[in-house]
């Protein structure tokens, strides 16, 4: 429900969920709740006319699998390049042909293209943007069970939106984190990272090109359009963020790590910025939640910053809209359940892209001996490899059950073929998904359903919650387990 009051100047207005960021995360965020036919306005503080030239460029195989159940996979695979292969440390070779994905693959493809995406679901579904527009303050009441913001425009107009929840989505530097007086514990791994949109007077060989080379390292990744993201650090120049870059500085590094610059030319913008590793100790406070940025940031190694603020915003979207339609039944507490399934990923995050630029800036011999070993185990063992390739990817990603559960409760449901199309489909209407015999009987319970079933003899029931995940699962049926495991 939403409302508008006025106060003198001032304007109230009320909605279910108010969300301060409008990068991929808070868009995907809120394209769900409206879709779930709740109100909901995005707050971003840049003007609508200012592109997100962030340095993400890359789409896993698990984020994927989120945008498939929302419609927007294959139009986002269209935009990019597909890379079967990821190289690390100069010599070793990720193969991602061998995830269990409809997505095998990461995709090169420009932030802005999923904000795009994301975008226009979101507007369709009924979510509204105040583009322009920074958040002043923050307060939580606890009579009304509100969360009120003040909020400030390009024009120095003043205005409140009071929510029953608010997210914030708003980077690094969130405001919402601020306002919430949380630490950002946490230091930065690397500093002056030269980061550009180039032309190449000659295209690379490979699709990734990547190496380091003395002081230097370089990374380069085609977008597909006849543009390429170019990332190069040197180790003997350490600049300040704010300190001026030109593309000549680029060149350089990159002749040093790679041999070449390829010709490199017309940067369509060029920055230089450092890499922190970061997580907040609680992503929730009451009414207020943190996602992506807000709530954590690491290293660019392994490309894994936005993919895991947009599984971010699927694990929470379904947990708002079921405690805020009331029908289902869900009490407030399932949304505890967020900071308890998505801090530990965050910190695996954290862990295992500190590693990877670590190992990558490995100068002593005893730390190029451990690149060594860790590039000869990943190379030669198959099953530590496999691991590799589920992490980065997310794909392996899974949360705790409760004791006694089954063995597949809170691990990633595949893409299932089902007797009424693939799992990834059937999700897109927001709703769990229950997977019996062809056999059983639809079952009753509070929570929104999609009953479908095994398109062969298998006789599992699974219960699959909306973000993806096995809620339940039985080998035999068991209508009140079925029944606990509806009532959230």
């Amino acid at each position: 429900m939403t409302g508008t009051t006025s106060t003198g100047s001032s304007r109230t207005d009320t909605v279910d969920v108010a969300i301060v960021g409008a990068g991929p995360t808070g868009m995907l965020l809120a394209g769900d709740l409206a879709a779930q036919c709740l109100s909901v306005t995005l707050v971003e503080r840049r003007p609508p006319t200012t592109g997100n030239l962030t340095r993400a460029f890359a789409v896993h195989a698990r984020t994927l699998e989120l945008l498939d159940a929302r419609g927007l996979a294959d139009p986002l695979i269209a935009t990019g390049t597909q890379l079967g292969r990821l190289r690390l440390f100069g010599r070793l070779s990720l193969d991602l042909t061998r995830l269990r994905s409809r997505f095998p693959f990461l995709l090169i493809t420009p932030q802005y293209e999923v904000e795009r995406l994301l975008k226009e679901r979101a507007l369709k579904a009924g979510a509204r943007i105040l583009y322009g527009t920074e958040l002043t303050d923050l307060g939580q009441s606890t009579t009304d069970d509100t969360v009120t913001a003040g909020l400030r425009g390009t024009d120095g107009e003043r205005s409140t939106l009071r929510a029953r929840f608010l997210v914030g989505a708003d980077g690094v530097r969130s405001a919402v984190r601020t306002e919430l007086g949380l630490p950002f514990p946490g230091e930065s791994v690397i500093r002056s990272i030269v980061l550009a949109d180039v032309r190449l007077t000659e295209a690379p060989s490979g699709i990734l090109t990547v190496n380091g080379a003395g002081d230097a390292f370089a990374f380069i990744a085609p977008y597909g359009d006849g543009w390429y993201r170019v990332m190069g650090w040197n180790r003997t120049h350490q600049a300040e963020d704010s300190d001026p870059v030109e593309l000549d500085e680029l060149r350089e590094i990159a002749r040093t790590a790679l041999g070449t610059d390829y010709g490199m030319h017309d940067a369509r913008w060029i920055s230089r910025f450092h890499s922190d590793e970061r997580q907040v100790p609680a992503y929730r406070v009451g009414r207020v939640f943190l996602a992506g940025d807000a709530a954590h940031v690491h290293s660019p190694a392994g490309g894994q910053g936005m993919n895991t603020g947009l599984q971010d915003a699927a694990n929470l979207s379904w947990k708002l809209a079921a405690v805020l339609r009331g029908s289902s039944g869900a009490p407030e507490a399932l949304l505890d359940s967020y900071h308890a399934e998505r801090h530990p990923v965050g910190a695996q995050v954290l862990r295992a892209s500190g590693a990877i630029i670590r190992l990558a800036m490995a100068r002593t011999p005893l730390q190029r001996f451990t690149r060594w070993v860790v590039t000869l185990a990943l190379s030669l063992v198959r099953p530590a490899s496999d691991k590799a390739i589920r992490r980065i990817s997310g794909v392996g990603i899974s949360y705790g059950a409760p004791k006694g559960s089954h063995r597949l409760a809170g691990t990633r449901a595949p893409d299932l073929r089902l007797a009424e199309g693939r799992l990834q489909e059937l999700l897109r209407e927001g709703a769990f998904v229950l997977v019996t015999p062809p056999d059983a009987p639809a079952p009753g319970g509070p929570a929104p359903l999609v009953h479908a079933h095994w398109d062969g003899d298998r006789t599992t029931t699974l219960l699959i919650r909306p973000d993806g995940y096995i809620a339940w699962a039985s080998e035999r049926p068991d209508p009140e387990g079925l029944r606990k495991a509806l009532s959230l």
